[in-house]
């Protein structure tokens, strides 16, 4: 499965061996929860194992009324994947405002960050 190899020597690279706490976060309708299904067949949270990977990603949704959920989040926060619909060329100001607010949080200061441009 490719899309899995591809998955599995990302994570290898960006996490080793250790257990992280995943946030997966984008406007409505970007794919965070296609990618997580793509990675196990998900408010979803779900702990994937692959190989000697195991990781734990909360796919919070997109909807402006859960925007406010994302930063209780940040302080158990490793790894961040922002995921961003690459074909939705309406909403580039508000993924850029989001994710520049994002990147401003003490919180996740040293959180390392994946672009996930999907579509």
């Amino acid at each position: 499965m490719i899309t899995g190899n591809i998955f599995a020597n990302l994570f290898k690279g960006l996490f080793g061996k250790k257990e992280m706490c995943v946030l997966m976060v984008g406007l409505d309708a970007a794919g965070k929860t296609t990618i997580l299904y793509k990675l196990k067949l998900g408010f979803n949270v779900e702990t994937v194992e692959y190989k000697n990977i195991s990781f734990t990603a909360s796919d919070m949704g997109g909807q402006d009324k859960t925007w406010p959920l994302w930063y209780h989040y940040f302080q158990i926060t490793q790894r961040l994947i922002f995921v961003v619909d690459s074909s939705d060329t309406e909403h580039v100001n508000e993924v850029h405002k989001e994710l520049m607010r994002m990147l401003a949080e003490d919180k996740l200061r040293d959180t390392v960050l994946l672009m996930f441009a999907n579509k």
